[in-house]
């Protein structure tokens, strides 16, 4: 009876860790997703702006752009946010429209390091809304999540020491 027991306890520790394991490769593939769909919304923008040099109102205006007589398609579909499973992305607005999005979720992201150039400072995130996918719009100058003007953080090697 005690080795049953034993047996069977040994069992759910290694059912345990095998979750843990599965939980943390199903993070990454979560974050993997994120990227790619947060540079599609990316490069939806981009050229809806260069198609037309102003920004979209809405992410319906990237799946059928109207402005032209042939109706364009920057994006397929409204992607959900891998992340949280939902449409609900945070739209990163201006008074001229989208410039931007970024995940509601605040979980803590597992990848800390090579990210893609223009994602570099994702590296710095504290959580998943500071991935921020934005498309700056040329001579408006720079911007961040509040609609201000400024990109996301300069990285830094030491306080106050912007990285070339």
């Amino acid at each position: 009876m005690l080795t049953l027991l034993i047996a069977l306890m040994l069992a759910s520790i290694a059912l345990l860790a095998g979750m843990d394991v599965w939980a943390l490769q199903r993070q990454r593939q979560q974050e993997e997703a994120l990227l790619f769909v947060g540079n599609q919304y990316r490069q939806a923008i981009e050229r809806y702006y260069l198609a037309g040099r102003s920004l979209p109102m809405s992410i319906d205006d990237l799946i059928d752009d109207k402005r032209f007589p042939a109706p364009l398609h920057h994006l397929r579909r409204a992607y959900p946010d891998p992340i949280t499973g939902r449409n609900d992305w945070e739209l990163l607005r201006d008074g001229t429209g989208i410039y931007g999005i970024r995940s509601k979720s605040d979980g803590v992201p597992i990848q800390r390091a090579n990210f893609p150039g223009r994602y570099a400072f994702f590296a710095n995130a504290q959580t998943y809304a500071d991935w921020q996918f934005i498309y700056p719009v040329p001579g408006m100058g720079r911007r961040s999540a509040g609609g201000a003007p400024g990109l996301p953080p300069k990285l830094t090697t030491k306080p106050g020491r912007p990285v070339r």
